[in-house]
């Protein structure tokens, strides 16, 4: 029977209700032929409660048991959803991410799979049974149970899909699938039928909470075709693939905004070889990720240094950069959590010129300021003050999207 990967997210399987109906969408799956293999994700609310009891007690807490807490949600959903398959005739198995042996490196809170351990799933496939894991968890190779980050259960669920070669990744969401802009900012955001890997990385990446990353990446380096779909709906979704010719003809296929930046400036530093692997070296080793990067010299050989951090990582970032401000002889530090990133995205930009500067005089137009940019060859990033993010993107949304460009 061909297997499919199915991944359900905390909103649907928020609720007792919500939980028997997967089950009842899983039973028919299966009447409809297909080998199961079922991710799911904590109890919508659950993380967050999760994390608060441990900011009850630590401002920061230690990253290993930090992980221990957090992984205690998932392992709720599989339980409750493998007890609903069964009282409904279906037999089941659920799994912790450390039983199938989910291999990630120790990267506590953001840890990356490395492998997975197929023989208990395959075991219990050929007895018969829906297979039910853990999202959002894996082990090291020292037994320490980690995390994925947020997001993480549709790594778990992509990455089980390529490593055993099932037909497809049904993500199952609260959306009916992937958008050219978040509907809640956007009422005139339309639903794509198929995205390009590369475009979704983009969107991902830029703030689009629908997939994480990393899912991404790995649909793509395995060729794993997606389907991102309501838990609430038959229709059908978004279906993520190879880069087609078509796709081409669309100059911008999404905007996207993240308000999870912060921005750190050191003021004054010395313009010197080494500078930057100083103060980006300690960063990059505590696993924070590092988005842009502005250096401006100025005549006096000084320059002032302007990252953007995850605003979950900025006390852990700034902290560092604080130790680190005497050996590069900054003369201060500043710290702004009040940005957002907004982007366009779409593949059309590749071999069309002139969408940078129609997307600078949009935004001048609305009185809105940019304090960063970054690009790719599919995507323009730009920071601003976060009280413009829903502003910039229905202006964005309109001049590119509103009357489709294709060229």
């Amino acid at each position: 029977m061909p297997l499919l990967v199915q991944k359900y997210g905390g909103t649907s399987v928020g609720s007792i209700d919500r939980i028997k109906q997967v089950a009842a969408k899983i039973a028919a799956a299966r009447a409809a032929g297909h080998e199961l293999v079922v991710v799911v994700s904590a109890m919508a609310g659950e993380t967050n409660r999760l994390l608060a009891l441990a900011h009850d007690i630590s401002e920061i807490p230690d990253e290993r048991e930090r992980d221990v807490l957090l992984a205690s949600g998932e392992q709720v959903s599989v339980a409750l959803l493998t007890l609903a398959l069964k009282e409904s005739g279906q037999p089941a198995r659920s799994f912790l991410g450390h039983q199938v042996r989910i291999a990630t490196d120790n990267a506590y809170g953001k840890a990356r799979i490395l492998s997975i351990d197929s023989t208990k799933i395959l075991r219990s496939l050929k007895a018969g049974e829906v297979v039910v894991i853990a999202g959002f968890q894996g082990v090291d190779e020292d037994d320490n149970i980690t995390t994925l980050g947020r997001g993480g259960s549709d790594t778990s669920a992509v990455a089980l899909a390529a490593f055993l070669s099932a037909q497809a990744c049904e993500i199952y969401t609260d959306v009916e699938g992937v958008f050219t802009a978040d509907p809640s900012i956007c009422p005139e955001a339309r639903k794509l039928a198929r995205i390009s890997y590369d475009e979704m990385i983009e969107l991902a990446s830029t703030g689009a909470k629908i997939l994480e990353i990393r899912s991404v990446e790995f649909a793509k380096n395995f060729s794993v075709p997606v389907h991102v779909r309501s838990s609430f709906s038959e229709l059908e979704g978004t279906w993520l693939v190879n880069e087609e010719e078509s796709m081409n003809n669309v100059l911008v296929s999404g905007v996207a905004c993240d308000r999870n930046e912060a921005k750190i400036t050191l003021l004054r530093v010395p313009d010197r070889p080494g500078l930057a692997a100083q103060i980006f070296g300690p960063i990059a080793e505590a696993h924070i990720v590092v988005d842009m990067i502005i250096q401006n010299a100025s005549a006096d050989g000084t320059t002032d240094l302007t990252f953007t951090v995850p605003k979950a990582d900025h006390k852990k970032a700034l902290a560092i950069v604080e130790r680190t401000l005497p050996a590069v002889n900054a003369q201060g530090v500043r710290v702004d959590t009040d940005m957002a990133k907004i982007s366009v995205v779409g593949v059309g930009m590749r071999t069309h010129a002139g969408v940078a500067a129609k997307m600078f005089e949009v935004l001048a137009r609305e009185g809105i300021n940019i304090e960063m940019i970054s690009t790719s060859e599919i995507k323009i990033s730009v920071v601003v003050d976060a009280k413009y993010t829903e502003l910039a993107v229905r202006v964005l949304h309109e001049a590119f999207i509103g009357k489709q460009e294709t060229v």
